[in-house]
């Protein structure tokens, strides 16, 4: 499995950003994806997850209301619009699928090598 993270940049403060994941290798459909980031000297941390299907999202109280995970399993590819970005957001942002649990844990089969996000205040 391969998953290819992408769409970081630098930003301002209040921008938006839409990350994209493009996965191969694996029966994309299926499965349920998640972004998780980490910033500068602290851990990873859970974002956003969605279901195999798209119906059933779930998002971190950090970014909840600003942030939007979605897929398009015809392109096998997860996104991540992120709306209002604030200084704080700023990480490497990873995908991932073959999530453990209930997936906020951040223990996963398989992850992307990450795109970096950085906004500017």
């Amino acid at each position: 499995v391969q998953l290819q993270a992408s769409g970081g940049g630098l930003v301002q403060a209040g921008d938006s950003l839409r990350l994209s994941c493009a996965a191969s290798g694996r029966t994309f459909s299926s499965y349920a994806m998640g972004w998780f980031r980490q910033a500068p000297g602290k851990e990873r941390e859970f974002v956003a997850t969605i279901s195999w299907s798209g119906g059933s999202t779930y998002y971190a109280d950090s970014v909840k209301g600003r942030f939007t995970i979605s897929r398009d399993n015809a392109k096998n590819t997860v996104y991540l619009q992120m709306n209002g970005l604030k200084p704080d957001d700023t990480a490497v942002y990873y995908c991932a699928t073959g999530l453990k649990g209930s997936g906020t844990g951040g223990e996963a089969d398989y992850w992307g090598k990450g795109t970096q996000v950085t906004v500017s205040s």
